[in-house]
């Protein structure tokens, strides 16, 4: 990877000395962050911790986002509601606290009617980081078969024609039935699940088909991404980009842009196809070098008034998830090195530590900058993500434990 000289020697604060640096880098390549980033890490996840202390014994149901820095639920979890249960185990894994346990249980538990949902792509971020980690964590044969119950609903969302997975509308509703968008890519893994857990191919095929046919028409030349693209649903024909959360068909949204680089890895560590892996590496890329000094992404890499335009930092939490498992799956020292810029950047300059009101851990989030819906408040994925990878860097066996990091061999 071509590595400018801002991006060398930026920092979460801007310019730091090349030695610091070095440091770091061959801290980094022997597993562990350098003594200043292990410091700043650890103490963003006793933070977290001690804020989720605070918080989840009063929380009543899934949180979407903040209002006054409140956090406002939904009953039955939205897309999001697999977060929050999954920031809980992250908790309990950093923390060893049973009682992130026990909360985080419970919460999964109201997610037991999703199972069925066919209406929604989303049921790999309502499953995976909530009822596929339970059955990692605690071996309950409970938490399995409702993650491969969710599978099975998610399935009927494929479109044999066009060979990809419908993102929104119910079944039966013709609206939005060729639209893919670029986070179904985030959903694959629970299919992998499946089929590892089943021994039934068809859960895994799906979502061969489904990233392929992803990676044919999402990624452009320079490696950037639109956040959808439609077919005709009858035929299976490619229609055009499009977007929703992005500036325009033709600007790179920079949460999509993440899904699309942890999302690509990961179909690569289940299918050991090296096509996904070096699209995960192209859009890596383009993301790494669309990065301003601060390291916090703005909301959409192409838009005009970026770098100094409303920030993500949500997007910065994804990227650095992702950025980490390709840093293992390539060997390349340059992506573990932005990945850990990313997660200081955040710990330094986006948390809520200056509000005592505050229920999230990580600010500076935007959800939907074209709607004006949620622009720079608190999201849960961001904490999640934030923790998640806090420990892929500080605790990886943990990591494991919960995620499943393994790649199997090339075919």
């Amino acid at each position: 990877m071509s590595v400018s000289r801002r991006t060398v020697l930026a920092s979460a604060t801007g310019a730091v000395g090349v030695h610091a640096l070095s440091q770091q880098a061959a801290a980094a390549g022997t597993g562990a962050p350098a003594p200043a980033t292990d410091r700043v890490l650890r103490d963003a996840a006793d933070y977290a911790v001690a804020k989720l202390r605070a918080v989840a014994p009063g929380v009543t149901g899934f949180p979407v986002g903040t209002k006054f820095e409140k956090w406002v639920y939904s009953p039955n979890g939205d897309w999001v509601g697999g977060f929050w249960p999954g920031t809980l185990w992250m908790a309990h894994l950093y923390s060893g606290d049973d009682g992130f346990r026990t909360l985080a249980i419970d919460s999964a538990r109201g997610l037991a009617p999703r199972r069925y949902d066919t209406s929604t792509h989303d049921l790999g971020f309502l499953f995976y980081p909530s009822w596929v980690t339970a059955w990692r964590l605690t071996g309950d044969a409970e938490w399995r078969d409702g993650a491969v119950r969710a599978a099975d609903s998610l399935i009927q969302r494929y479109n044999p024609r066009g060979r990809f997975i419908r993102a929104w509308g119910a079944l039966s509703d013709p609206g939005n039935a060729g639209r893919v968008i670029i986070d179904t890519m985030m959903n694959l893994d629970l299919l992998a699940f499946a089929s590892r857990e089943t021994g039934d191919g068809k859960y895994l095929d799906i979502a061969t088909e489904h990233a392929r046919t992803t990676r044919r028409v999402f990624p452009r030349p320079d490696g950037s991404t639109p956040h959808v693209y439609d077919f005709d649903p009858g035929s299976g024909a490619p229609v055009g980009p499009g977007t929703v959360q992005g500036y325009s068909p033709a600007s790179c949204w920079a949460r999509g842009q993440a899904w699309g680089v942890y999302g690509f890895t990961t179909m690569y560590r289940r299918t050991g196809d090296r096509a996904f892996l070096d699209t995960a590496r192209a859009l890596a890329d383009f993301a790494t070098g669309a990065l301003s000094e601060d390291h916090v992404p703005v909301w959409d890499y192409l838009a005009p008034q970026q770098p100094y335009d409303v920030k993500d930092a949500s997007a910065g939490a994804v990227m650095a998830c992702g950025l980490l498992d390709l840093a293992k799956a390539t060997g390349r020292q340059a992506y573990r090195d932005t990945a850990l810029r990313l997660l200081t950047a955040l710990a330094r300059t986006c948390l809520t530590r200056q509000s005592r009101r505050a229920d999230a851990v990580v600010a500076r989030c935007t959800r939907n900058r074209p709607a004006e819906d949620g622009v720079e408040i608190s999201l849960p994925y961001a904490d999640y993500y934030l923790l998640e990878g806090i420990m892929r860097v500080l605790r990886p066996q943990d990591a494991d434990r919960a995620l499943d990091l393994s790649t199997v061999p090339a075919p």
